[in-house]
């Protein structure tokens, strides 16, 4: 029996702004509009729109909610005010990762969590095996959606849609019940491309119209609707993890390159705290670092890494970099060879093709 794709609200918009569909983890989503390089420089130099509602959302809310976040998150959620969000990751006993995610704190007893789409039931049913009393728990990602409106010009031009001074919404702070246009909207300022910008949440219903609204206004400032292909090769460049490529159930935070999100030390015991505090005082086994093509090839998600004739670890994810122009990639591989400018070969058609490890991450916004 094949399973029907799963839509967002904004699937029937698709085809008007010339969206090109693809099945993306059990989703129909579109991959470009315009063209990956163009979507790209885009968000880099001027805006784009991302359609994101796949993402998953979660309540969490009570009296024990602070405890048990504190208990199931690798980061220090005690550390959160009102109206303050924080990247994490969520581990097993061995230290693997089940999902990285964003906590957004309304209140003291009112958490929103936002999850990877391909992770969401699996992340649900882990939340709700390890759920304590004086904690609910509810899936609210059916009827929410989300827009990401990414680039240097995204506050100008979201500016002119509200009179909230957007200034004053800072790095990973939101404000709730924003009026953008004739819709109330949670305006986070997050983002999954390495530049400034907004995540947006709304209800599921309004979500074409604010698409359109925010794509009528930008148009004067170079906004373009973008697709997954340009997210991906944004947070690429900026060394922004992938679940399923540089964190999986077998790839923990520490080697994944995002051990700032792992506080070994804060009071309440979490799932994986053990394995991840010997990981981080004394090293993981394997470490993420980037690579750059000496010999012609794209380093592609999965090709095995060499050094010499011994296989030392794999590429997690590669491309041409729309910014650099270069073959570039990040490998997970045994830590001695992790150094800068160590010499390795990536396995591609049959053939070792020439690399070396480089400095990451290949994009950094200038602030």
């Amino acid at each position: 029996m094949v399973t029907a794709l799963k839509r967002t609200p904004l699937f029937p918009l698709y085809s008007e702004y010339g969206g090109k569909v693809i099945d993306f983890g059990g989703w129909e989503l579109p991959v470009q509009f315009s063209g990956i390089k163009q979507e790209h420089h885009a968000v880099r130099t001027k805006a784009g729109l991302f359609d994101v509602s796949h993402m998953g959302e979660v309540m969490v809310e009570g009296p024990e909610s602070l405890n048990y976040l504190q208990k199931m998150m690798t980061n220090d959620i005690s550390t959160l005010e009102d109206d303050q969000a924080l990247y994490t990751a969520m581990c097993y006993e061995n230290g693997g990762t089940v999902d990285d995610l964003l906590v957004y704190r309304y209140d003291a007893e009112t958490y929103l969590l936002v999850i990877n789409a391909s992770n969401i039931d699996k992340d649900v049913q882990w939340l709700k095996d390890h759920q304590i009393e004086g904690v609910t728990l509810e899936n609210i990602s059916e009827q929410t959606g989300q827009l990401a409106l990414q680039g240097p010009l995204a506050q100008s031009i979201l500016q002119q849609l509200t009179e909230e001074d957007l200034a004053g919404i800072t790095f990973f702070r939101f404000k709730r019940d924003v009026k953008i246009g004739d819709y109330s909207v949670l305006v986070s300022r997050t983002g999954y491309t390495g530049e400034d910008g907004f995540e947006l949440y709304c209800r599921a219903e309004d979500t074409p119209g604010l698409w359109r609204l925010l794509l009528e206004k930008g148009k004067e400032s170079g906004l373009e609707p973008c697709g997954l292909g340009a997210r991906d090769t944004l947070r690429f460049e900026a060394k922004l993890a992938l679940y399923g490529q540089e964190l999986s159930q077998s790839i923990s935070p520490i080697e994944a390159g995002i051990g700032f999100a792992v506080k070994t030390n804060k009071e309440t015991p979490f799932i994986g705290q053990e394995v991840l505090k010997d990981q981080k005082e004394n090293g993981a086994p394997r470490k993420l670092v980037g690579i750059e093509m000496i010999d012609r090839g794209i380093p592609r998600f999965g090709y095995n890494v060499f050094v010499g004739e011994k296989e030392v670890g794999f590429v997690t994810t590669g491309t041409q970099s729309p910014t650099l122009g270069k073959n570039v990639g990040y490998v997970l591989i045994e830590k001695e060879f992790a150094s800068m400018d160590q010499e390795l070969t990536v396995e591609i058609r049959s053939k070792h093709v020439k690399a070396k490890v480089v400095k990451s991450p290949f994009y950094k916004r200038k602030s």
